[in-house]
């Protein structure tokens, strides 16, 4: 039995926020119903990537029931209605005011039935002065800041994949979550909204840190790390790269001691730490290069993998390395 075996949402949707948001919903067993326009949801005709079907469709959508229905229509409105009186959660993504003129508004839905949990997910709010303005997932990337940290120093890049919709859709998903849970505490629905601008704005929150109480913005730096070093492609001997991520002290040790058989190199003063050897990432990638060099990419990934700290410990059972579990 999955988790939410019982669980019926109905979702007003169309694009890919609240698609993705409910498609985790029947991940987990609920029974979702998409309810599109005539014509169908738009992301349909993305493309015909995935054997003819859109590639963002078929990503967004499994595992769902789907109906199509013009609200403007008597009854079609009606046979909706009769869909949320047997439902627990109800999920749209119009543009802003327009569920409410259906009649479809937060408030007027849960006076109708307590028990309803429901989500709207937006652009930019249901207030405010971008309100009505239309959101695109890479106008929210520039909106909140993410095209200022991805890309070169040259040229800003959008992220490559539509994060702003999926930010929104995770927050709109946890969400309900949350609201089911209460909801089998206080018997009683809830109502909560989601904006693509909120929820990718927050996880731009180290980003902001940094330039807040920073010495200064973080730097566009393409696939290294702005903050964390050594971090991002090197090259061997062959000329390929490969991709090093050394994110604590443990692993700096290892790295000049197990790998570059460096011990020297540990507590060297301008690389004793990590904001040292970021601020010198230059000079400790010429160094990287040239113990590099010798290697082929395969033979310094076989390497860094014999080096990899083994799950076993000589001595250790893994019960010993794990708090054991209760039974249920």
């Amino acid at each position: 039995m999955l988790p939410l075996e019982g669980v019926t949402v109905v979702s007003l949707e169309q694009a890919v926020a609240a698609p993705y948001a409910t498609r985790q919903l029947a991940d987990l067993g609920a029974r979702v119903i998409k309810v599109e326009r005539p014509g169908g949801d738009f992301a349909r005709h993305y493309d015909r990537a995935a054997n003819g079907l859109s590639a963002y469709f078929v990503w967004c959508n499994r595992g769902k029931e789907s109906v199509v229905l013009d609200l403007k229509e008597a009854t079609d409105r009606a046979l909706l209605d009769r869909l949320l009186a047997a439902a627990d959660v109800f999920v749209q993504n119009l543009a802003p005011g327009a569920a409410a003129r259906l009649g479809l508004g937060a408030p007027a839905l849960r006076e109708r039935w307590p028990r309803l949990i429901v989500c709207g997910i937006s652009g930019y709010g249901d207030s405010g002065p971008y309100r009505d303005r239309k959101a695109f997932d890479l106008l929210v990337q520039c909106e909140t800041g993410l095209v200022s940290t991805t890309g070169t120093e040259q040229q800003p890049t959008r992220a490559g994949i539509s994060i702003a919709d999926i930010a929104a859709g995770m927050y709109a998903y946890t969400g309900v979550l949350t609201a089911l849970y209460e909801r089998e505490r206080t018997g009683c629905g809830s109502a909560f909204d989601v904006a693509m601008l909120d929820a990718l704005g927050e996880w731009m929150g180290q980003p902001l840190l940094q330039a807040l109480y920073g010495a200064a913005p973080l730097p566009r730096s393409g696939a290294r790390h702005p903050s964390i070093a050594p971090y991002g492609p090197y090259l061997a001997g062959d000329g390929h790269e490969v991709f090093l991520c050394v994110q604590s002290d443990r692993d700096w040790v290892e790295l000049c001691e197990r790998v570059l058989g460096r011990p020297d190199l540990v507590r060297a003063p301008r690389v004793a730490d990590n904001p040292l050897r970021r601020q010198h990432d230059a000079q400790l990638t010429e160094v990287l290069h040239a113990a590099f060099a010798e290697l082929t990419a395969d033979e310094l990934v076989t390497r860094l993998d014999a080096y990899l700290r083994p799950l076993h410990e000589p001595g250790r059972s893994r019960q010993s390395q794990h708090a054991a579990r209760p039974t249920c």
